[in-house]
């Protein structure tokens, strides 16, 4: 696994950040580790270029890719630029193994005895779960549609009331995204999808629907934001705990592109909103002439995870960096959290996105990945059925530093001021790449797969 990296914390080390000691200590860490990484991709181009190569690599991928027992396993497809968009080359892909129909038992370092169960498969690219007080649960694929998973079964027809969703767009990410339901779901029925809105020309505009669950489809659906945001790609939502509901929209990937910094652009923004989607008095640019008055914060990349500390009422982010560089971010109102101005990722062939990776007056990320891991969404643990993580954030992630089949789980560990102590990965031995994972209401983690062939996942004691 790759080094992974945390960030000197501001407030309680005895060293600011931003001094030349530590400008020193982390630009030579930065250096290196790229410095390797470049020199590799240096070799896979040079010597790509020629065609027996390729050849080569067609066999060596067909002969990894087999399953244990010899059969090949399901599909894996792809866009070619799956998480790291802009000028990204394409990633050698090899085809995940098939996951058993079981479980598998496992463990951890600190809840030892762990099973693995299969809930179901045959879900397309699934992106996002929400839990129904019945105890079914409602599955996004970013295909558009909507399932239904009741009682461990998949039910084989979506649900009804899903807006028409432009799939595929420019790098072949948009789709239906994520799933959300109101805190008062119980009295109200309201079902919140973030998706992409067809806008024409094979593209998407990133939206936000409401709509009203009758117990079996989707009626009343409309939408209450749009964002005119069409080169975006991941998008989550979720409800804070002062009621008000926060979603997130991607920027395009490229370092050359820098709408995340415009404040009159959706694109690379989290936006702030009442339930109805009209805009908060109290949000920060709020009569700020020139500034979208919905944006909560901005310079951001492609936000996957957005969840709320259980602890603090804070709302936390994670975020894709290119070539490495990917964030956990804390987000204040307000803040401008640097991409492309500052970032500790390299571009796809190695050249620096920046030649900082902080800068006075942009917020710096807890915790940073180098190589990155493709991070997807996440949750804080917060149930009894395993007391021995409690307070833990776990995080889902596609791949570890561009090499297919190590997508996986990471379990963070924190101090009592919420500043990263260790990590631990997880269900790395699956190869399969994760794009959720939440705690249900039964205290259980549940884990989504992004795959063709997807599958729901549920941790659990044993």
């Amino acid at each position: 696994m790759g080094q992974t990296h945390s960030v000197p914390p501001r407030l309680t080390s005895q060293r600011d950040p931003r001094s030349n000691s530590w400008s020193a200590y982390l630009a030579g860490a930065f250096e290196k580790e790229h410095r390797l990484q470049a020199f590799l991709r240096r070799i896979i181009v040079s010597i790509t270029r020629g065609k027996w190569l390729w050849w080569g690599l067609a066999v060596t991928a067909a002969t990894v890719g087999l399953t244990r027992s010899g059969t090949q396993p399901h599909k894996q497809t792809l866009a070619p630029h799956e998480l790291n968009s802009g000028d990204a080359p394409s990633p050698i892909i090899l085809e995940p193994p098939e996951l058993p129909n079981g479980h598998i038992d496992f463990e951890s370092a600190e809840e030892r005895h762990l099973r693995l169960v299969v809930v179901t498969k045959g879900l397309e690219q699934p992106w996002s779960i929400a839990f129904l007080p019945d105890g079914a649960m409602l599955v996004t694929e970013r295909s558009g549609r909507l399932r239904i998973v009741r009682d461990g079964k998949l039910i084989p027809s979506p649900v009804a009331g899903v807006p028409p969703v432009q799939t595929g767009g420019p790098r072949g990410l948009q789709g239906l995204m994520d799933i959300a339901l109101h805190p008062h779901f119980d009295q109200n029925k309201w079902v919140y999808l973030a998706y992409h809105k067809p806008a024409g020309g094979g593209a998407g505009e990133t939206v936000l629907a409401r709509g009203i669950w009758n117990g079996t489809a989707l009626v009343g659906v409309h939408n209450i934001f749009e964002s005119g945001a069409v080169d975006t790609e991941a998008s989550r939502v979720t409800f804070g705990r002062d009621g008000m509901l926060y979603m997130s929209i991607s920027a395009p990937g490229s370092p050359t592109v820098q709408r995340s910094q415009d404040p009159n652009d959706y694109a690379g923004k989290t936006v702030r909103l009442r339930d109805d989607g009209s805009i908060p008095d109290d949000n920060p640019f709020v009569g700020r002439a020139g500034v979208k008055p919905e944006i909560f914060t901005m310079g951001h990349r492609n936000g996957h995870g957005l969840a709320v500390n259980p602890e603090t009422g804070e709302l936390w982010e994670t975020e894709q960096g290119p070539s490495g560089g990917d964030e956990l971010n804390v987000l204040r109102p307000g803040g401008n959290y640097g991409w492309p101005l500052v970032s500790y990722g390299r571009d796809y062939w190695g050249t620096p996105i920046s030649v900082h990776p902080f800068r006075q007056g942009m917020e710096d990320p807890i915790v940073v990945w180098l190589p990155s891991i493709g991070l997807t969404g996440m949750t804080f643990y917060t149930g009894e059925r395993f007391p021995h993580w409690k307070r833990n954030l776990f995080v889902g992630g596609l791949r570890e530093g561009g090499i297919p089949g190590t997508g996986q789980i990471q379990r963070i560990t924190f101090n009592d001021r919420w500043e990263e102590l260790r990590r631990e990965p997880l269900l790395m031995d699956l190869k399969q790449r994760i794009r959720d994972v939440r705690q249900g209401p039964d205290g259980l983690l549940y884990v989504l797969t992004a795959e063709e062939d997807g599958a729901l996942l549920r941790i659990e004691p044993r």
